[in-house]
């Protein structure tokens, strides 16, 4: 899998806020030790023993690669009744990389095929039917559940993974119906990604690279827009952080007709700094027309766009913060935007259709999880 891919996997930041961290009020936490066992991989080979015979084993690279093992992507070894076969739903994880960040990278197997074994570099986990494949394959890949499995790496110059430690990880485990829906929601995005790399490969796709580099300058101008006629009312205030509107917080009757004018679409950045977004962060306008405060930089699109995208991607701090590091500077309580800089950054872009359909998969899921945070609620009242 090229390291796009993985990387996109690797981090899932991308996607609705309450999304990234796996967590909300009701899933609940539990060990992997307590949810299945595990078991190691093939034992006891020399390299005379691998290229022939009838059975096959996975491949390091293929687990490394893949959330969902390639059941093709196999290599040839004698069967051996004395081995571990591997079977449905089992996942692998690597034991050792030459960096943290890469150990225990892991891969869910989906089949049924007989006489498969796993390379001796990783050791395999058998759950008891706790999760759904799907969902466990992409769980397992997130940035939260990777963060703390690269704090169980261990070495100098090359680090491994321990297999006890691994099973005292907690990660979230929603019920089953939730499962599946967000199995399913990655599993389509998997494909969306899949789908896209082909095309980037061989060039088909309206004639050129679906995704591209963009300069900020050929998308976005500064947006100085005042309210000088006082079109819109202190109703219309938004909150930057929130892109909620906020009724004014008691501005001054004075200064109405100095606020900037913030239209759907237009980009605003927040310059508030966290362990989340290091530089600020940028918060598109799908809110409706309002009022911010001047002192908040903004910029507006001058060519077309699919917001549904743009407000999960121009926040994402994968995407942005090589960009925002060179577009920034400390303020007195927050960091401000350089918008001269930034106008010679790039970002990839994806096409129209892509933003479309990438955009309205994350608004499903953005919706998916609403539902799922209400549900409390309503169980609290019935």
């Amino acid at each position: 899998m090229p390291a796009a891919k993985r990387s996109y996997f690797a981090q899932l930041t991308l996607f609705p806020s309450g999304y990234p961290n796996w967590t909300t009020p009701s899933w609940e936490q539990r060990k992997l030790g307590n949810c299945g066992t595990t078991y190691g991989g093939l034992t006891g080979k020399t390299k005379e023993d691998f290229g022939h015979g009838n059975a096959r084993f996975i491949p390091y690279t293929n687990v490394f690669d893949n959330p969902l093992t390639d059941t093709k992507r196999l290599e040839a070894v004698e069967i051996d009744s004395s081995q571990n076969q591997v079977a449905y739903g089992d996942v692998f994880f690597t034991v050792s990389s030459e960096t943290p960040d890469e150990v225990g990278m892991s891969s869910v197997w989906l089949s049924d095929q007989e006489d498969v074994y796993l390379n001796s570099f990783c050791f395999g986990y058998r759950q008891d039917s706790t999760f759904d494949p799907h969902y466990l394959a992409y769980m397992l890949r997130s940035s939260s559940v990777r963060s703390n499995l690269t704090l169980l790496a261990q070495g100098i110059s090359r680090f491994n993974i321990s297999k006890n430690k691994v099973m005292e990880l907690s990660v979230p485990v929603p019920s089953a119906v939730e499962q599946k829906q967000l199995g399913q929601y990655f599993t389509k995005l998997d494909s969306l990604i899949t789908l896209h790399q082909r095309k980037c490969q061989c060039r088909s796709f309206c004639g050129y690279l679906s995704w591209e580099q963009r300069k900020f300058s050929d998308m976005y101008v500064v947006n100085n827009e005042r309210n000088a006629n006082c079109e819109l009312g202190y109703d219309r205030t938004l909150s930057i952080a929130t892109m909620t509107f906020n009724g004014g917080n008691d501005a001054a009757d004075d200064s109405l007709s100095n606020y900037k004018v913030i239209r759907v679409g237009d980009i605003a950045f927040e310059g508030h700094t966290n362990k989340a977004h290091a530089y600020g962060r940028f918060v598109l306008n799908d809110a409706g027309d309002g009022l911010m405060s001047p002192r908040f930089s903004c910029l507006r699109p001058i060519v077309e766009q699919r917001y549904s995208f743009w407000k999960y991607y121009i926040p994402r701090e994968e995407s942005m913060r090589p960009i925002l590091v060179n577009a920034t500077k400390s303020g007195t309580m927050m960091n401000e935007l350089v918008p001269d800089d930034l106008m010679h950054e790039s970002i990839l872009v994806p096409c129209l259709a892509e933003q479309e359909v990438i955009g309205n998969s994350l608004s499903q899921l953005n919706h998916l999880i609403t539902l799922h945070q209400r549900e409390p609620r309503f169980a609290d009242t019935g």
